[in-house]
């Protein structure tokens, strides 16, 4: 089994920076990509960033130029930096990854979010 943990959410203003990190934990045998979503109060979850172990990433229209996904596979870490920050990027951020474990084959695995509030 393996577990998700995000961190690094905060209140910050218009403009600021923040960086998530996601941690993966349990018996796992490799990761195979680690994603974040989010979801703003009253939206649908979105698709933030993908990267893969190996290190090719994926960006939402909305974010590109101003996230930067990254992942540490020895520390099973992944992180969102964020810059530039909007309002509209307010929302529970989660962090997703993607393993194989020593009890099952590959898994999407689900943080329970940090939350990101962007005042203006």
């Amino acid at each position: 089994q393996a577990q998700v943990v995000e961190s690094g959410g905060d209140l910050v203003q218009a403009g600021g920076s923040l960086r998530l990190s996601c941690a993966a934990y349990g018996s796992i045998f490799s990761i195979n990509a680690m994603s974040w979503y989010r979801q703003a109060p009253g939206k649908q979850r979105e698709l933030v960033a993908v990267i893969t172990s190996g290190g090719m990433t994926k960006y939402s229209d909305l974010v590109k130029g101003r996230f930067t996904i990254s992942i540490d596979n020895d520390k099973k870490l992944a992180y969102l930096q964020m810059s530039s920050l909007r309002p509209e990027d307010t929302g529970t951020y989660y962090c997703v990854a993607n393993l194989d474990t020593v009890v099952a084959s590959t898994k999407d695995y689900w943080g329970k979010g940090t939350l990101v509030t962007v005042s203006s």
